[in-house]
């Protein structure tokens, strides 16, 4: 028994049909048992171009993708290093494209996967098969692979391209880590407060109206805020979300909004360092992959200001761009944006005047992603005593003042 795979059958009409996957098993003209797979627009194409080839079918079916997960940029990473490293290995490109798509454990990337390769196999280039999906192949992707396919060094470039991926990941992790932890630890706070609030204080409440003696200042202040809350917490919780709502969305849909954001973030004290810091290290690190891949600077730095992923450094890259483009060199241009620190600037004007721009702006990226490491373990160890005075003072205070009246009458008594 043996087991392969035709090749597609040519399809005039790709653009009007959509095509599918299916699964086919038959006998070759040995009478031997062959399976494989086909990509084409119905079961009627694949039985003739099977009978053209010799090929007795005996059943086809249409291979259905399980629904899977989201496709994530840990996914896109993993299959940019399987593919550059099988291709390193001499393996053609779209068995490759086999391996990683069935050999995938989320069916979404194995769906995506099995479409590129369809893309590839009717003779489109590989850059422009990515292009077809913007939703996960930004332009810096398809820039890298178009730039490695015309010079002939597409499994280095893919190589370059999954470490640079590998790096970013790792950046957005080191910044998620450092305010996840407090984020998560003042959310529960709330919710406690919240409980407190709404169930403890009234119990406590009952209790201290058969006392018939004045209660202390903090107990009534305490008192008096959760009356508020429980009288008008059909209001307050929903205003309250739908604010959080509203709020996102609009930072996540509007351009202005994203700006006065990414601004703000800057100014917050020790964490507003560690996002600009994660943001050079981006841009120098997205610069050094381009400019190393042969790319021009002037079109290197259409991609560079958006994979810095702050705004302020995207305007700056435009202005940068614009006067690169007019024969400024990129040192004077970075001077002139007054985003980038002295040691930046320096080490670039080292880069072009030695003519190894790309290694000197991977040295740059090094040391900010070491600079975001360590900022973010001070930062992680400064976090922890400072929330638990927080939480202290919030809940610890809001049991003394409940318990106030208690002492209070322990010592009348």
């Amino acid at each position: 028994m043996a087991t392969t795979t035709t090749a597609r059958p040519r399809a005039s009409s790709a653009s009007q049909t959509k095509e599918h996957i299916f699964a086919w098993e038959g006998r070759d003209k040995t009478g031997k048992i062959v399976r494989g797979e086909m990509r084409a627009g119905g079961a009627t194409v694949v039985n003739v171009t099977l009978r053209r080839q010799g090929i007795v079918v005996i059943k086809v079916k249409k291979k259905a993708y399980r629904s899977g997960k989201k496709i994530t940029e840990k996914d896109l990473t993993l299959f940019t290093r399987q593919l550059a490293t099988m291709m390193k290995s001499g393996v053609p490109l779209l068995q490759a494209f086999d391996i990683v798509g069935k050999g995938h454990a989320n069916p979404s990337v194995s769906k995506l996967v099995m479409d590129l390769r369809g893309d590839i196999e009717t003779g489109t280039s590989l850059n422009n098969a990515f292009r077809k999906y913007p939703l996960y192949f930004d332009a810096l992707f398809c820039n890298l692979v178009g730039a490695g396919e015309q010079a002939g060094i597409l499994e280095d470039l893919l190589a370059r391209l999954a470490t640079y991926k590998e790096k970013t990941i790792a950046l957005k992790g080191k910044i998620r880590s450092a305010l996840v932890y407090p984020t998560s630890i003042m959310a529960v706070a709330g919710v406690v407060v919240a409980v407190i609030m709404l169930f403890v204080v009234p119990a406590f409440k009952q209790v201290f109206s058969s006392f018939g003696a004045d209660l202390p200042a903090p107990t009534l202040i305490v008192i008096a805020i959760s009356d508020f809350v429980v009288n008008y917490a059909y209001l307050i919780f929903p205003a309250l979300f739908a604010g959080l709502y509203f709020f996102f969305q609009s930072w996540k849909r509007s351009l202005k909004m994203q700006q006065t954001m990414d601004r703000l973030l800057l100014r917050i004290p020790v964490v507003g360092e560690i996002i600009r810091k994660a943001t050079i290290a981006r841009w120098t690190r997205t610069l050094a992959t381009m400019f190393s891949a042969g790319v021009p600077l002037v079109d290197a730095l259409d991609s560079v200001g958006g994979a810095s992923g702050n705004h302020i450094y995207l305007d700056a890259t435009k202005r940068i761009q614009t006067e690169v483009s007019t024969g400024t060199s990129l040192t004077v241009a970075m001077q002139n944006s007054n985003v980038f620190p002295n040691m930046v600037t320096q080490m670039c004007a080292i880069g072009e005047e030695s003519g190894a721009l790309d290694h000197m702006l991977g040295k740059v990226a090094d040391f900010y992603e070491d600079e975001v490491d360590e900022a973010v373990n001070r930062m992680s160890a400064l976090m922890e005593p400072f929330i638990m005075v927080v939480l202290g003072v919030i809940i610890g205070g809001l049991v003394i003042a409940m318990y106030l009246p208690i002492f209070k009458l322990g010592d009348v008594v």
